[in-house]
């Protein structure tokens, strides 16, 4: 049983001011599988207390202080990968070899990206050549509350940090105290890496408690949070009182739009995209939106792909997808399968109970729902399982109009030889991010949605923005600066 009680506060572990132990559990396993404590107030009052004291100096530190800082996160990281890799597995359910080559290999790729950003980025800019003497400074908002989810630990947990860090801001991290454990080794690399204490707080909790108080604490001047859009409205909520600012990336409810012309890959690269992390991603292409004319054959093709995905244990090698993170998100699913059943949707692969050969563990079966119809369950609301549903549409139009049917707006996703088409859907559908074919977004691109998947824009030069302030100013003495040069 791993023991790690204690939070990271002002450059030391310390114990909580009351313990409150929370198991965390093995998904693979239904067992315990590590110890934390959760926080109270004086818990989260200290790390912002710590957070606050370090601002004056971090906030003024030079470009290459901070760059020197992050870049020891990634050479410790690198130090310890395989023990991140373990953490992750263990902690949400990720296969190890996912673990090792997905999950945990997000901290160098965004860390990296987020260095090419902040290279190029200007601090302190002209307004334009109107205004010889105005300057536009971008400076650090203040002490941030980050507040990250479960099921892409490092994924969030970089977008998060890394930006705050590089804009010079303090930070206080909750991460989800489902998968505690990679956050906790987190912080380990940013103590062996230097950062200065203070600078980056870790204290373990759950969204009532040190979630709430985060958001609504008077000395917190921002809340970066990935999560649930339920969640989101609550924070949201909480920090008006303050007037803070608040980014949200939260749910979504991906249309996957594939025309008769889409290549021969398309209807399986979707569903693997779709199964992959056992469906627990926000950007997940859910709905499957099929032109008629080759309805039936990807109909097909999708209940042959799922029915050939393996589910197995976390631990194990391979190419499997693993358990859900938590009963409650197992049973959520399960209901959401029952729901499809009962409202009429044509189960062609997967449904309802444990995988054969499972007794224990949140394993859930990949499941593929054909024929359904816009408004039921299965297609309004985010399951954050394995489970995907399949729609038919004659036009082009239609399938907008069914793709923007949704509270949601994060990712959408085009398959179509037709340069033209894309080009046209890429603008008409309500989302964030539009990816074709199969292509993903390049190196420094943002991540971020539209309406109930929050407006946070994260990665690039767009997500150290986010942590800035902007301030424009009158009368600068240009001379002054040549001098300095």
């Amino acid at each position: 049983m791993i023991e790690k009680r204690d939070f990271y506060i002002n450059g030391t572990w310390v114990a909580p001011a009351a313990p409150r132990d929370c198991p965390v559990i093995d998904p693979s396993t239904e067992d315990p599988c590590a110890v934390i404590s959760l926080g109270g107030q004086a818990d989260t009052d200290a790390a912002v207390a710590a957070a606050k004291a370090a601002l004056p100096a971090w906030s003024v530190s030079t470009p290459e202080q901070r760059l020197a800082c992050v870049e020891g996160i990634l050479a410790q990281y690198y130090r310890r990968k395989e023990d991140m890799a373990h953490a992750i597995s263990l902690e949400m359910g990720a296969p190890i070899d996912m673990a090792r080559d997905d999950q945990a290999e997000c901290l160098p790729w965004h860390l990296k990206n987020f260095i090419t950003a902040f290279r190029t980025m200007q601090f302190i800019r002209p307004l334009g050549p109107h205004a010889p003497n105005d300057r536009i400074a971008l400076e650090p908002i203040g002490v941030v509350g980050l507040i990250t989810p479960w099921n892409w630990p490092m994924n969030q947990v970089t977008l998060k940090v890394i930006p705050a860090l590089l804009a010079g801001c303090t930070c206080v991290l909750k991460p989800s105290e489902e998968a505690p454990l990679s956050s906790l080794l987190f912080a380990e690399f940013c103590h062996d890496a230097g950062v200065p204490p203070g600078v980056f707080n870790l204290v373990n909790g759950d969204g009532a408690g040190v979630g709430s108080q985060l958001s609504a604490h008077p000395d917190v001047e921002m809340i970066s949070f990935t999560g649930s859009t339920r969640a989101g409205r609550a924070i949201s909520r909480a920090a008006a009182e303050t007037l803070k600012r608040v980014t949200l990336e939260l749910g979504g409810k991906g249309a996957n739009l594939i025309f008769a012309d889409a290549d021969d890959r398309a209807v399986e690269r979707g569903v693997r995209h779709m199964m992959n992390n056992s469906g627990q991603s926000c950007n997940a292409p859910s709905r499957m939106l099929v032109e008629r004319s080759v309805y039936e054959r990807a109909v097909g093709i999708a209940a042959e792909i799922a029915g050939s995905i393996r589910v197995g244990p976390a631990h194990e090698a391979g190419k499997h997808i693993g358990p859900v993170v938590n009963r409650r998100q197992w049973e959520q699913i399960q209901g959401y399968i029952r729901k499809g059943i009962d409202e009429g949707a044509r189960l062609v692969a997967g449904g309802p109970g444990l995988p054969e050969g499972f007794n224990r563990g949140f394993y859930v079966k990949p499941t593929v729902f054909a024929d359904v119809v816009p408004g039921m369950t299965i297609e309004r609301e985010e399951i954050f399982g394995p489970v995907l549903s399949i729609i038919p549409f004659d036009t082009e139009a239609e399938a907008v109009r069914i793709a923007n049917d949704t509270p949601y707006g994060l990712t959408n996703y085009v398959q179509s030889q037709d340069g033209p088409r894309r080009n046209r859907l890429a603008r008409q559908l309500r989302a964030g991010m539009v990816e074709m074919n199969g292509k993903s977004r390049g190196a420094g691109a943002p991540f971020g949605g539209v309406k109930a998947s929050g407006r946070a824009r994260e990665g690039g030069h767009w997500g150290i923005e986010e942590f800035l302030e902007v301030k424009a100013i009158s009368g600068w003495d240009s001379a002054a600066d040549i001098a300095a040069e």
